[in-house]
C-alpha cells in the first residue's frame, strides 16, 4: 500500500505554529522511517537546538511516570512549553506496547502546551527507541522549552539516555534493593541528579546515606567538577519537588557555564550521525539486489577459502 504524499513544508510550519497533530505525524513518519523523512529533518534543522533534555531513568516501578508528571507542572508554573518523550517496552511476539505511561499523565492531557508521546522501544536496547534522537528533533523544532524523556526501566542497562540528555535524572527508591543496583552497570556515572522516590516509606535515609557514598567513591576532584545531589521527593504528592528542579536548574547552570552543554549535544550528534550512518550500510548490505554478493561471500567462508574479516572486507568495498 502506497503512502500518501507528505506536505513538509507545510507541515513543519503547522508543527512550529502548535499543531500538536502535526507534531503527531512528523512523529510518526519519524518511527515509519518515511521517504520523506530526510527532507523533514532538513527543514526542521535550522529550528533545533533550544530545547533543554532532561533524561529519567531507573528499575520498574520506581516511579518515572510519577515524577515526571509533577516536573511538568513545576516546568508548566513557569510557563514553560513541555515536550514528554516517553518510551514503553515492546511484546517480543507482536511488536506493540501498552503505553501505558500516559495512564499516569493524565493530569496534563489538556494541556495545549504540553505534548505527550508514547514510544515503542521495538526491541531497541538501552531503555530508549531507536527513533528517539528524530524524535527530539521534532518536538525541539515545535517549540518545547523542555523535553522530558522517559526510559523503559528494564533494569541496570540503561546508559543511553546519557549520551542522549543534557541532564539525566536516576530515580530510585528505598526498600527495592536499588543502593546495590545503582552500583551496576554504570549507573552512577550516568546520573546527574538522582532522585530517591517515595521518600515517605521507611529506610530513606539509610538508601540516601548509601547513595552519596558510593557516588563520593567514583566523585571527579579537579575544580569546578560537577556533584551530582541525591534529592529526596514524593512524586506523588509533589513533597521535595521544588529541591528536585532547584538541582536541575543548578546542572543546566554548570552546563553553560563550563561550555559542556554544547560537549554533550555535538557528542549527541556525532552518535546520531553514526547510527544513520551504519543503519544505511546495513540496509545496503542485505538489499536483495546485492544478495548475490553476500550469498557468495558466505559461502566461501563456510568453504574456508575466506576468513569472515576478509569477506566483511570485500563487502564494505563493493559498496
Amino acid at each position: 500500500m502506497r503512502s500518501r504524499p507528505v506536505d513538509v513544508p507545510a507541515l513543519v510550519t503547522a508543527a512550529r505554529d502548535g499543531s500538536a497533530r502535526a507534531v503527531a505525524r512528523l512523529i510518526t513518519l519519524v518511527e515509519n522511517a518515511d521517504p520523506a523523512l530526510r527532507e523533514v529533518m532538513a527543514a526542521l534543522a535550522p529550528h533545533t537546538g533550544s530545547a533543554w533534555v532532561i533524561g529519567l531513568t531507573g528499575s520498574p516501578g520506581v516511579g518515572k511516570s510519577t515524577t515526571t508528571n509533577t516536573l511538568v507542572a513545576a516546568f508548566r508554573e513557569r510557563g514553560l512549553r513541555v515536550g514528554i518523550l516517553a518510551v514503553d517496552p515492546s511484546s517480543p511476539f507482536s511488536g506493540g506496547a501498552l503505553l501505558g505511561d500516559r495512564i499516569r499523565l493524565l493530569d496534563h492531557a489538556l494541556d495545549p502546551h504540553v505534548y505527550t508521546r508514547s514510544m515503542a522501544s521495538r526491541g531497541h536496547l538501552g531503555g530508549l527507541s531507536f527513533a528517539a534522537p528524530q524524535a527530539l528533533r521534532v518536538l525541539d523544532a515545535a517549540g518545547c522549552d523542555v523535553i522530558l524523556v522517559e526510559t523503559v526501566g528494564v533494569g541496570q542497562s540503561e546508559v543511553e539516555i546519557a549520551a542522549l540528555a543534557d541532564t539525566t535524572i536516576v530515580l530510585l527508591a528505598p526498600g527495592m534493593g536499588d543502593g546495590i543496583q545503582a552500583a551496576k552497570a554504570g549507573i552512577l556515572e550516568i546520573g546527574d541528579v538522582f532522585v530517591v522516590n517515595k521518600a515517605d516509606r521507611d529506610g530513606v535515609n539509610t538508601t540516601v546515606r548509601d547513595l552519596r557514598a558510593m557516588i563520593s567513591l567514583g566523585e571527579r576532584t579537579e575544580a569546578g567538577a560537577w556533584r551530582p545531589p541525591v534529592e529526596k521527593l514524593v512524586a506523588e504528592r509533589g513533597e521535595g519537588r521544588d529541591d528536585v528542579v532547584a538541582a536541575l536548574d543548578k546542572h543546566h547552570a554548570w552546563l553553560v557555564e563550563h561550555d559542556v552543554l554544547r560537549e554533550r549535544r555535538i557528542a549527541r550528534a556525532e552518535g546520531e550521525i553514526a547510527a544513520i550512518a551504519l543503519q544505511t550500510l546495513r540496509l545496503r548490505m542485505t538489499d536483495p539486489r546485492r544478495d548475490d554478493n553476500l550469498n557468495e561471500l558466505a559461502a566461501r567462508v563456510v568453504a574456508g577459502k575466506i576468513d569472515p574479516y576478509a569477506a566483511a572486507d570485500e563487502l564494505v568495498e563493493a559498496l
